[in-house]
């Protein structure tokens, strides 16, 4: 609201200019966010205790465990609408709502959190720990990993569809020049191509510019205006005038079906495919089908190409995220703070692949429209944080289903709309670990009958050992901080 409030008024206010700035809106969708959990928050609280809306403590099974639990009978639960709440409401105030990725990172939480939602409520009603049954829970679960997978297999995310924007230029001073240079020459040369499709006003600023030797914002904002012209152009492409060798797999395909037989969008691509040949270096290239291919860490150009597979593997890491941070909310503080640490590092990643100069570096997948992704996950640390304000020991209110489930989707939908899908393991280590116990406990137990923890997940079996409740979440924060510069580390390690 606040970005679109800005654009309209910069005229006559140029300092509400700086609202528009995802820097600027990331910092105040924080602050809002953690300002209204503080704000709203004991109220919610008394409304849960009024309603009776308070956790049940399991007497079976291990009777260390309920000794230990006892006193947080009765505590509220279902603070997840906190969070959800919270970062919906920042994001309507500061994000870019027009930003697609913004929305289906908005949609998985409020789904993901409508499942925890159903299964709390189905619990406190009871009066009982079982609340929606686990096939149940799956299908919830397994039908939101598919309709994102859906999506992103059929809506690539990897190349901006039908617009040229100021972070998909690596290098501003020699796209200028070649532009200029094609201006000048006598022939026709696929640069000059592109040239003659700029508005006379574009052509008339970028001339001026010739001889400056720095590249004004003026002179920028030309160059956007003429390449997005160029990309909806129907008639870029000439065959007398791209040579052969300019051209990928892709780009061949598309120009040998002929300009007159492809829809507005194939004619999009295929420009931008042109564009990208003609100007190497100055505007950021695209891989065919990378949308569908998931990178390696470590390495440069390693990619794993899963094509339709690509939708299964969404469902997958949704799935997984999701009960792995479910997993882990068992002690106060605990699954709020590392969530809050992955969250952070994916909001950073998200910012740098949205920078097609940064992606370039560093050989990572560009995604221009992750610059959003920023602001969402600003939004959610914000909220995080002020939830944990009321969650840390001794705990005042759960989370629940409905925020565990929230929060882990919100996670795995980071790790995929940024592209950096395998580096989720190492970004949420906690939660791989936590959730990796239990898998193996029940291997264990089924195959030889003994246990290899003394409880799983993995802070129950550190709890039994004899550290207190505080003790294991902040070591296991502590780890989950290492985790996080680990992953950082490894986005220059390639």
């Amino acid at each position: 609201m606040l970005y679109y409030l800005a654009d309209m008024l910069e005229p006559w206010f140029g300092a509400l200019n700086v609202l528009t700035y995802q820097t600027v809106r990331a910092g105040g969708a924080a602050v809002t966010g953690f300002l209204l959990c503080l704000l709203f928050g004991p109220a919610l609280i008394r409304r849960l205790r009024e309603l009776k809306i308070g956790q049940y403590i399991k007497k079976d099974h291990v009777a260390d465990l309920h000794a230990l639990h006892k006193g947080k009978a009765g505590t509220p639960t279902m603070g997840g609408v906190m969070i959800i709440g919270g970062t919906l409401a920042a994001l309507l105030l500061w994000g870019r709502l027009t930003n697609r990725l913004l929305w289906l990172s908005m949609l998985v939480i409020l789904l993901l959190g409508t499942v925890g939602f159903i299964d709390d409520f189905i619990k406190l009603r009871r009066r009982h720990n079982d609340g929606l049954s686990a096939r149940a829970k799956f299908i919830g679960q397994i039908l939101t990993g598919l309709m994102l997978g859906v999506y992103l297999y059929f809506n690539p995310i990897t190349v901006s569809a039908s617009t040229v924007y100021p972070r998909d230029i690596i290098d501003w001073s020699g796209l200028e020049s070649a532009l200029t240079k094609a201006a000048a020459s006598p022939q026709m040369t696929p640069q000059k191509k592109i040239w003659d499709t700029f508005p006379p006003e574009v052509k008339e600023i970028l001339s001026d510019a010739v001889g400056k030797g720095v590249t004004a914002e003026r002179d920028r904002l030309a160059v956007i205006q003429g390449l997005n012209t160029a990309l909806r152009g129907r008639y870029l492409y000439d065959p007398r005038f791209w040579p052969d060798d300019m051209k990928n797999r892709e780009l061949e395909s598309l120009c040998q079906r002929g300009a007159d037989t492809l829809s507005s969008r194939d004619i999009v691509r295929m420009n931008r495919l042109l564009i990208e040949a003609a100007l190497p270096g100055a505007v950021a290239a695209s891989e065919p089908d990378l949308h569908t291919k998931v990178g390696v860490p470590g390495f440069k150009n390693l990619f794993i190409p899963l094509g339709i597979f690509y939708i299964l593997f969404v469902v997958v890491l949704m799935v997984s995220i999701s009960n792995a941070v479910n997993l882990t909310d068992g002690l106060d503080g605990l699954a709020a703070g590392v969530g809050v640490i992955s969250i952070l590092t994916y909001a950073g990643i998200a910012y740098i692949v949205s920078r097609a100069d940064w992606s370039h570096y560093l050989f990572l997948t560009y995604v221009p429209e992750a610059s959003e992704l920023f602001v969402f996950g600003a939004a959610l640390l914000g909220t995080g944080l002020g939830f944990l304000w009321f969650n840390g020991h001794p705990a005042e209110v759960f989370m629940g289903d409905t925020g565990s489930l929230a929060l882990g989707g919100a996670i795995g939908a980071l790790a995929l709309l940024t592209k950096q899908e395998l580096l989720l393991p190492v970004v949420a280590g906690i939660f791989v670990l936590e959730a990796a116990s239990v898998v193996i406990q029940v291997a264990s137990f089924k195959m030889t009958g003994k246990r290899v923890f003394r409880m799983a997940p993995l802070h129950h079996h550190f709890e039994l050992l004899g550290w207190v409740e505080t003790k294991v979440t902040m070591r296991f924060w502590i780890v989950a901080l290492v985790f996080a510069l680990l992953s950082l580390a490894t986005l220059k390690l390639r």
